[in-house]
């Protein structure tokens, strides 16, 4: 394999690997936002931000860990007969198989993109008392797929890799 392609899927790599490291932290900040929460209704002074607040760091602990779960193969696979090919097998069949999922991250980067230049532009807000602004949150999805998508074609590079009988 030529060496750009192994520098790009070991950069590609360790950046989602650190990105979902962190990631998986902010379930602290959900409980600590949810004690916070708890504390106040205790107290008879509620937060109206904390419900929100706790549902953004929700969608950003999800999809920031998801590019991650992708690089350890963790994802659920209906595997009726995947499990039973060999390394290679199984590598000629995620060649074939992460296209679909490249076209399907493709059309979710684009929309989610669109949705986060809309919310900039339009200032768009969470109907709620407190109205946050929504583009942060969308933001931090249209990241997600795009490292979810820089993820599939590390993964294809590496499956091309061990179809050929060399691994990254």
């Amino acid at each position: 394999m030529p060496s750009a392609l192994i520098a790009y899927v070991r950069f590609v790599d360790g950046l989602n690997a650190r990105v979902g490291k962190v990631a998986m932290y902010l379930i602290y900040v959900i409980m600590g936002i949810m004690l916070f929460s708890s504390v106040t209704k205790f107290l008879h002074v509620p937060a109206m931000w904390t419900l929100e607040m706790a549902q953004f760091t929700l969608v950003a602990y999800y999809m920031l860990g998801a590019p991650w779960t992708l690089q350890g193969n963790a994802n659920v696979r209906m595997d009726l007969f995947y499990a039973r090919f060999n390394r290679r097998g199984q590598a000629i069949w995620d060649v074939f198989t992460v296209f679909c999922l490249m076209f399907y991250l493709g059309f979710m980067l684009w929309g989610a993109f669109d949705s986060t230049a809309y919310s900039i532009a339009m200032n768009e807000r969470n109907p709620s008392a407190w109205r946050p602004p929504l583009w942060p949150v969308k933001l931090i999805i249209t990241v997600s797929f795009a490292l979810m998508l820089l993820q599939a074609i590390s993964i294809l590079i590496r499956d091309i890799a061990t179809v050929r009988g060399k691994e990254i």
